[in-house]
């Protein structure tokens, strides 16, 4: 986990990675709750690479980011970004001092070969009725969101 750029509040970047139907959830080494993978937007990364990038180092796996985005030829060479399925803002933890703007992501990944990070938490591939049923007591943000990626991507 990169540190903290500011005390108060961060911008992360978190992916709902979808494969044969299945959303990929990881259980958060700190927190003990189902979550997407992700983690903070460093200083030299746009969101779109730290979801990449968070997706990779959280499961070990190579995932395409959905959307739309263009590039233009300007001699600023503007380019835009996939834009986020969900934006939130949350506190880390129950202290309450720290807080995440996440810009959530859809991706589909190139095969189910998911691993966790060393020292890494559980990781495991929800269906669509695993998560209705919901026995795991994922968040209903998660939960939502999982859902809408798996009703777009499967």
């Amino acid at each position: 986990m990169a540190p903290h750029i500011h005390e108060k509040i961060d911008f992360t970047a978190s992916t709902y990675i979808v494969f044969s139907s299945k959303v990929l959830l990881h259980k958060h080494k700190v927190l003990g709750i189902w979550l997407p993978p992700g983690g903070h937007i460093e200083l030299e990364e746009d969101p779109n690479e730290a979801a990449i990038r968070e997706a990779k180092e959280e499961t070990g796996l190579d995932v395409e980011l959905i959307g739309e985005k263009k590039t233009y030829s300007t001699s600023f060479s503007a380019r835009d970004l996939i834009p986020p399925r969900f934006l939130n803002r949350h506190y880390f933890d129950e202290t309450r001092k720290h807080e995440h703007v996440d810009l959530a992501y859809f991706a589909r990944a190139k095969s189910d070969n998911a691993h966790p990070e060393e020292g890494g938490g559980e990781i495991r591939w929800f269906s669509k009725e695993e998560l209705e049923q919901n026995d795991e007591g994922v968040l209903p943000d998660v939960c939502q969101h999982a859902l809408a990626a798996l009703k777009e991507l499967s």
